[in-house]
This record gives C-alpha cells, structure tokens and sequence, in this order.
C-alpha cells in the first residue's frame, strides 16, 4: 500500500471513529442535548488532518461548546445546522496556526464532508430529543389528567356523603340557636357550630364544583357587570387592607355564554386571593378586554409574587401555600374547572416581589354587552 492510500485510510478511520463517538454519545441513557453538544466539539479535534493544532466549536441557539484549549484560528471551516428547516447554529472547526492550502484553505474535501455530516446529525439528535422532549411532555399531562379523574370522583363521593349530615348540623343548630330559653353562653356556642357548618358547606361546594357535581345554567351574560357586582363586596375589605382597586372595563365587551354564578365564583377567588397576597397592602387592577372573537379578564396584584416551583403545581387540587384554616387549597382548582368547561383558557404570569397576574380568556357568544364598560 502506497503513502498516498496509507494516509487516505487514516483520514477515513478518524473520520469514523469520530462519527461513531456521536452516535454513542447520543445514545447514552439520560444524556442532555447541552452533554451531547459538548461531547460533539471535544470529538472534532482528532478527526482532522492536523489534530494538536485543531479547535472544535459548537455554536447552538447562540450557547458556544468548545474543545479544551480552543482559540479562534484564522483558518476555519464550518457547516450550519439547520432543524426543522431554521438555522439554530453551526459546527466550527479552527486551526490555531496557518496551514499550506489544500482543497479548501488548508482542509481537506473529506473534511468538508465530515463537518457538514456532523452538522447533519446534530440536527437530528436536536430533533429527536425535542420530540422525546414532546412525548415526556404529553405522558405528564395524561397522568395528570388522570389523577385530577380521580380525585373529582373522590371529591364527589365525598361532597355527597357530607351533604346530608352538614345540612342535619346547621338546621338543628340554627333551630336551637333560636330558642328563647338558651344561655347566652350556649348561644354562642351554637353560633360557632353554625359558622364551621357554613364554612364545611363551602367546601363541600367547591369539591362539588371541582368534580363538575353542581348543575351548570348557562346564559348570555356581561362579564362587565359580573366584574362591578363582585367589586362592590369587595372594595369595603380592601379598603381595610389598604388595598387600592382599579378597574378598566372595555367598552362593547360581547357577551359570553356562561354560567353567571360560577363566574363570579371566578372573580371572588381570584381577587380575595390577590387581596391576601397584598398583606402590607397595594394595588389590586381588573380588567376587560375584547380580542379576535374572545373575552378576557385580568386579575393582577402587587403582591409578594410566586416562585416557579409554586406556579407548576398552583392549579393542583389542595395545595395550598397558606397556613392552616387560611385555605382548602381547593379555589385556583374550581377556578381552572370553571374556566376549562367554560371552552376558556388561564394564564398566570409571576415573580417572587412582584406580584402575579392571572389572564382568563372566554369565547365570546358574538352579541355586545349591555354594560358600557369604563372608557
């Protein structure tokens, strides 16, 4: 074999070897696309012609991945990666020193294609983990679904088998609590008897609603006039936290058919939730708009804010980050239940210290509200 063979089945092993480092790299269990992106650039230095002088470069989504003792070279040959059809970055392959020129610059043709063959299988290692990514994603979202199936039939057997004996407690506490021969101090034990059966009976409302239980009347309604009804309970108490409510109704809001009473159950959650986040007081703003056949409103406070790990479980039923008899953990579930089996959407937007925003989007049933809004 002559010299010329002999170094053109050196290039060819290396050109392999390094191939086959990818597709092993790619094919470790548990592996992220940032490790595999490194591992890549680490690989290209020995596969060409002049290995102790070559730096290896990935560039993706504008993060660089660079061999040990990488610089930038004035020769270079380099090859986009390009998925799904957009270009996210490239494959780079410098010299530190110059070179004699060869077929191109001072590489190699078999070069050319090695690099545009490792940009090749980038893209689809990318690809891949994005679809694996998608599918982990879409598992998730089943088993969720099946837990919340679960707990809303739990959550209707439950509500059903406490509504009988609430509603015993409360009628005969309320009946004893009447007669005129009852010690005051008895009265007011009674009271408490007939508090706790309320605040049981809300609860049981709201497992009642989470599980879809309680009958659904639904009516062209304006989201306007639902929104100044509920502030009208609502501004004495917020005054009384120092809380200052602003509202923006848009003028011309379609109407939406829904059920009035489980959107104002809605807008009390939303907003007392606001007003407890806001302890030391602040700014609780409502708003109403109209977009591309749809309604929104908007619940957004100043208040201490969320972190990211609160957010992912917020719509969980009965997590709650409230101390104890302060919350069921039930609302901001009955909420998205509400907002869901009305065809609508929620959206949470927050920060630790900078309050949160909440934005409901309703489909409009296409006619304009009575109520003219505030502008």
């Amino acid at each position: 074999m002559n010299h010329r063979a002999q170094a053109a089945l050196r290039e060819r092993v290396k050109e392999l070897t390094c191939l086959y480092g990818i597709a092993t790299l790619s094919e470790q269990p548990g592996i992220s696309s940032q490790e595999i992106l490194q591992g890549i650039a680490d690989l290209l230095p020995p596969a060409w012609q002049y290995p102790e002088i070559a730096c290896g470069k990935v560039v993706f989504d504008d993060f660089a991945y660079m061999s040990p003792g990488a610089v930038e070279g004035a020769q270079r040959q380099s090859a986009r990666i390009i998925v799904h059809g957009a270009e996210r970055g490239d494959v780079e392959v410098a010299y530190s020193k110059t070179m004699p020129d060869l077929d191109e610059g001072p590489f190699l043709q078999e070069e050319r294609k090695l690099i545009d063959t490792v940009a090749s299988h980038i893209a689809l290692i990318i690809e891949r983990k994005q679809a694996e990514e998608e599918r982990q994603k879409l598992q998730d979202q089943l088993r969720h679904a099946d837990r919340l199936a679960t707990i809303g039939q739990l959550a209707a057997g439950v509500a059903h088998e406490l509504n009988e004996p609430l509603g015993s407690i409360l009628g005969f506490a309320q009946l004893a609590n009447k007669n005129p021969g009852v010690p005051k101090e008895s009265s007011g034990d009674i009271q408490r008897i007939v508090n706790a059966a309320l605040h049981a009976r809300e609860v049981v409302k709201k497992l009642m609603l989470f599980s879809r239980q309680m009958p659904t009347r639904k009516e062209h309604v304006d989201l306007n006039k639902i929104v100044k009804e509920g502030l009208y309970f609502l501004e004495s108490r917020a005054s009384k936290s120092n809380i200052e409510i602003t509202r923006s109704l848009a003028s011309g809001v379609p109407l939406i058919f829904a059920d009035q009473s489980q959107l104002y159950q809605v807008l009390v959650n939303l907003t007392v939730n606001a007003v407890q986040a806001m302890p030391d007081g602040g700014k609780l703003t409502l708003k109403t708009e109209a977009c591309g056949g749809r309604v929104h409103l908007i619940v957004e406070d100043t208040g201490i804010g969320m972190s990211q790990e609160v957010l992912g479980k917020l719509f969980i039923p009965f997590f709650t980050t409230k101390d104890v008899n302060e919350g069921t953990g039930l609302g901001l579930s009955v909420v998205h239940g509400i907002v869901t089996s009305h065809g609508g959407t929620i959206s949470v937007e927050s920060e630790v210290g900078h309050g949160t925003r909440f934005t409901i989007s309703l489909p409009s049933a296409g006619e304009k509200g009575a109520d003219g809004g505030d502008n």
